[in-house]
């Protein structure tokens, strides 16, 4: 992909405040971009900001009269995050919330055309309870980091992180408003995948 200043900015202001090295790929943000401009999204809600490299990939697909609302736990990350928003130009359109995504949730009024779930892993299945809630027919569900480099399919596994994309997985399976797919992915954030799941009714 061709060089860009805003995202380039995001990650290194990211490793200058000693942020983890866990945002997304270049090529995942890419595709998250895409997912929104395909649904012409203008309510886009993601759960887990870090520094906000998927909030701007997220905010520039956004249609034209588009709002994002990111919930981040740590206000460390977040007032990274809202420095490298505000560079980008898109601090008019995103809305950074602070506090457990948990206690949030229940306050948003929905539907959103778009959500991204890249959070503490143990809680993913609640986290895709509340967007499923707060989506509508048509809606895009995405949830990061659900292959673990293949751990998720050792049930012996103690990993917390392992057991909540677990679950989350269990839950989806029976889930029937749903159409969902886990795609495996191989690339500079080694072997993992992500969950993508149309809401149906």
């Amino acid at each position: 992909m061709r060089p860009d200043a805003a995202l380039d900015a995001a990650l290194e202001a990211s490793d200058a405040a000693g942020l983890p090295r866990i945002s997304v790929s270049p090529a995942h943000g890419k595709l998250l971009w895409t997912f929104a401009r395909l649904l012409n999204a203008r309510r886009i809600l993601e759960i887990g900001t870090l520094g906000g490299y998927s909030t701007l990939w997220l905010a520039r697909g956004l249609a034209r009269d588009g709002r994002l609302i990111t919930l981040e736990a740590l206000e460390k990350h977040a007032k990274v995050a809202r420095a490298n928003i505000e560079r980008a130009g898109l601090s008019s359109v995103v809305e950074v919330r602070v506090g457990q995504a948990l206690a949030m949730l229940p306050s948003l009024a929905g539907p959103f055309d778009l959500t991204f779930i890249d959070a503490d892993k143990r809680n993913n299945a609640d986290y895709f309870s509340w967007a499923l809630k707060l989506s509508r027919p048509g809606s895009l569900i995405v949830v990061d980091n659900v292959v673990r480099e293949g751990a998720v399919i050792d049930a012996r596994s103690r990993d917390a992180a392992v057991q909540g994309v677990r679950r989350l997985n269990e839950l989806i399976a029976k889930e029937r408003r749903v159409a969902a797919t886990a795609i495996q992915t191989v690339g500079i954030k080694g072997y993992d995948g992500f969950a993508v799941a149309l809401v149906l009714q």
